[in-house]
């Protein structure tokens, strides 16, 4: 189903403008990313835009095939021109919550891979402090009671992610997702440390340092903030 926000039409179209012809594009996953696809699809169509895009997930390579984009394996290319996908929050420091759409390792590994990362949203997704949604944590298929025993020795509300029909959520890569909610949030530094060193757990939906522009939709415009100062931590390092 294609989503007909027009904030989203908006923030996908100027986010498109960033990406020229020959540039290596690392396509990220959900609704607004797909937005984002559909526009580059037509640019690809209508002004013989020659990109390679990099999917971070199934169904994003499907929609990307759909529309005659040309696409690379995440493992068969160096680095990314820049890579463009959607978040579940934002706070005034470019932190994000990233994953409920389920490929939050892919999306990781995309951005980390990026010289440039460009991250469109609508002004709902705006938050003062992170944690109005739950951080998806993506773990083990194996061992999964007991990764979430350690997840909720560190505080969290745990929630084994599951399909419509109950059975457990699996993603692309065959996976499992906890979804975890904190009373509380501190430092996002260490509690993404924290839940790294929990056995089992292959990535958070912790995004910190991995936005360098924020392009935002409204139904009749969008704005573009670049990332403030750097605080000098990245995941990628």
């Amino acid at each position: 189903m294609i989503d007909t926000n027009p904030g989203k039409e908006q923030a996908a179209s100027a986010a498109a403008v960033h990406v020229a012809s020959g540039m290596l594009v690392g396509l990220g996953s959900g609704t607004t990313a797909s937005a984002v696809i559909r526009v580059l699809g037509a640019r690809v169509r209508d002004e013989g835009l020659k990109i390679l895009g990099v999917p971070t997930s199934v169904a994003t390579a499907e929609l990307a095939h759909s529309l005659r984009i040309p696409l690379r394996d995440i493992d068969d290319v160096g680095a990314i021109d820049i890579a463009l996908d959607g978040a579940d929050e934002v706070d005034p420091a470019f932190q994000m919550i990233k994953g409920r759409g389920g490929a939050l390792l892919r999306e990781k590994i995309v951005a980390c891979a990026a010289r440039r990362r460009v991250i469109v949203i609508t002004p709902e997704k705006q938050v003062e402090r992170l944690g109005g949604v739950a951080i998806p944590i993506e773990v083990s298929p194996v061992g999964t009671p007991h990764i979430e025993t350690r997840l909720r020795d560190l505080g969290a509300d745990t929630t084994l992610r599951r399909r419509p029909n109950g059975a457990p959520y699996q993603t692309d890569g065959g996976n499992k997702i906890i979804d975890c909610r904190f009373s509380s949030i501190g430092d996002l530094h260490d509690l993404d440390i924290a839940l790294q060193r929990v056995v089992g757990v292959y990535e958070t939906g912790l995004f910190l340092g991995l936005c360098d522009l924020l392009v935002i939709g409204y139904p009749d415009h969008a704005e573009e903030m670049p990332r403030p100062a750097r605080d000098g931590r990245s995941p990628c390092a």
